[in-house]
């Protein structure tokens, strides 16, 4: 976290944006005391689920095939190795 006053707020802004738009939160001070937090707006909500164009997704993907628990299971191990 960054810290800044108030008047190097006002003087170099460049500074507070280059600092947001590196992900960083800006803590402002006044008279050596925190007044203020200064962060980039948080993201909008996550997309909302498509059901239709998931399906269509796993269609194109897999066709129609289904996996026995035995095979996922396989696949699973496959692609862990030892972490499971």
């Amino acid at each position: 976290m960054q810290t800044l006053t108030i008047r190097d707020l006002r003087y170099d802004f460049g500074k507070v944006t280059a600092w947001l738009a590196d992900g960083e939160e800006i803590e402002i001070t006044k008279h050596g005391k925190p007044v203020a937090m200064l962060s980039l707006p948080r993201q909008k909500r996550a997309p909302k689920f498509d059901a239709k164009k998931h399906r269509r997704w796993m269609k194109e993907t897999w066709g129609d095939r289904v996996f026995s628990a035995e095979e996922v299971r396989k696949m699973r191990e496959a692609e862990l190795g030892d972490m499971s």
